[in-house]
Formats: C-alpha cells, sequence, structure tokens
C-alpha cells in the first residue's frame, strides 16, 4: 500500500426530518484516540443533543473501523455512517453525528437516510485528497558541489525535503518507493557517481487528488 484518500478538510453537514435536525462533524484524525477525543468534545460542546453517533476507518487500509449507535436502535446510525466512508474510500476520518430529537420518531429506514445522508454532505463539503508514501533518502556532498547537484536535482524533478550545511552539505531526498531507482541513477550523472543516497526513512505526504 503505497497511497490511500482522506478528507482534504474538516467540513460539517446537516439534514433535518420532521423536526429532527443531524449536524455531522468530519474531521481527518490520526488515531483512535483522537477520534474518541473528537466525540468527547462533541458530547460536552451540544449537551442538550440526545445522541452523537460515530464511525472512524482509520489507517492505509482502512484496517481499523469502529462505529457506535449511541442510544438510537441497533445497526440504524453507525452502520450506515460507515457505509457511507467506506463507499466514499477514504480512510484516517472521524464521522459524528449528533441529533437533536423533533418530537416525532423516524423509523428504522428514516434513521438509516438521515444519519447517511449528514456523512454523504459533509463529505461533499470536505473534498478528498490523496496521501502518497515516499522513501525518504540523505545525499551528502562537498560544499563545493552542494548548490549545483541540488540545482540539477530540482531540475529533473527531484524533491528535496531539506539543507542541512555542516561539514558537509545533506540533502534530504524524497521518491516514491518506485522511483527510487530513478533517484539514484540521476543523483550518479549529477555527482559523476561520487555520491549515492542512503535510504533513511519513510513519509506520508498530501496530494489532491
Amino acid at each position: 500500500m503505497t497511497s490511500y484518500v482522506t478528507v482534504a478538510r474538516a467540513a460539517t453537514g446537516e439534514v433535518q426530518d420532521r423536526g429532527s435536525r443531524f449536524l455531522c462533524t468530519l474531521r481527518r484524525v490520526a488515531d483512535e484516540d483522537e477520534a474518541r477525543a473528537l466525540v468527547a468534545r462533541l458530547r460536552r460542546e451540544h449537551g442538550d443533543a440526545r445522541h452523537h453517533c460515530s464511525a472512524f476507518v482509520l489507517g492505509p487500509r482502512g484496517e481499523v473501523e469502529r462505529s457506535s449507535d449511541d442510544g438510537e436502535p441497533a445497526g440504524t446510525a453507525g452502520a450506515p455512517m460507515l457505509d457511507v466512508l467506506r463507499g466514499a474510500g477514504v480512510s484516517d476520518v472521524a464521522a459524528v453525528v449528533t441529533r437533536w430529537f423533533g418530537g416525532t420518531l423516524l423509523g428504522a429506514g428514516g434513521l438509516v437516510r438521515a444519519y447517511g445522508d449528514a456523512v454523504r454532505t459533509a463529505l461533499a463539503e470536505a473534498g478528498t485528497l490523496r496521501r502518497t508514501l515516499l522513501t525518504e533518502l540523505a545525499l551528502e556532498l562537498d560544499h563545493a558541489d552542494a548548490g549545483r547537484v541540488e540545482g540539477e536535482l530540482r531540475s529533473r524533478g527531484v524533491t528535496v525535503l531539506g539543507v542541512a550545511h555542516d561539514a558537509r552539505v545533506r540533502l534530504l531526498l524524497a521518491a516514491a518507493p518506485t522511483e527510487t531507482d530513478r533517484l539514484r541513477a540521476i543523483v550518479r550523472a549529477a555527482t559523476g557517481g561520487a555520491a549515492e543516497p542512503e535510504a533513511v526513512g519513510e513519509r506520508w505526504v498530501d496530494a489532491p487528488t
């Protein structure tokens, strides 16, 4: 897994049905603790609401999924919310739908529709972006060569994440895992074979879909 889709920005979406108000708060989250903290915060902020139902999808493969009906009839809130997130193909996302009861029972079908529509509305507002896994590589150069080599690498489309000056100059480069061999070839050409970048880690970066 070298890429996945998440939401581009925080968003809210609201639907109303027969007096009941359903407010979806959609946020990008890093882990379950952050997702649960969002639920707890919304409970405090909207203490007059009857329900705070939630659905989370986490991890590059969407390997962690959680949902809660928070007192609504089983399967009428958290599960349809989770289905909408799955259908959108997004991960590292928490959706919390806060419901204010309007006095009229909506039935199972009405609840499923309202909770799902609230999440859909928020997703449409949030938009998406793709996260891509990059390999980080460190390249050490003499000061006399560093400026020329950096300029040549950038002109060839190499991503330079940072430059550190010490006894030697250290460039931190990045490439998709499938592109590291190409990057190494570019470095060898730019340095006459005198330098070789060393893989030092990985990072996820965001880009528009």
